[in-house]
């Protein structure tokens, strides 16, 4: 088990082979719920090469001294991470700004 939010991965290996190889991670929140973002790509093993990047959410709850997976939301597409970002964007905006829709 984790028990430091620096430690938590979406790395995995299978028989000597990682396939699922983190590339990068973003600690949104950080405490006894941490949420992270991280970015990885699988191994396509018909293939022998890793595919293409994607991102998944993951939310960890700290008891007993160690972090437990708790949720997770992958998202599936870049098209589909484009559009979260766009939607997000769109919220944050301040006041009194004209939105495009």
């Amino acid at each position: 088990m984790t028990e430091r939010v620096e430690d938590l991965t979406v790395s995995y290996m299978d028989d000597g082979i990682e396939t699922v190889k983190e590339l990068d991670k973003v600690v949104l929140s950080k405490g006894s719920w941490t949420t992270i973002l991280f970015r990885y790509q699988d191994w396509d093993r018909a293939k022998a090469v890793y595919g293409p990047e994607k991102y998944t959410i993951r939310r960890y709850q700290k008891r007993g001294g160690e972090y437990r997976q708790q949720s997770k939301f992958n998202i599936s597409s870049r098209a589909q991470a484009e559009a979260l970002i766009k939607a997000l964007a769109a919220w944050l905006e301040p006041p009194g700004d004209s939105r495009k829709d």
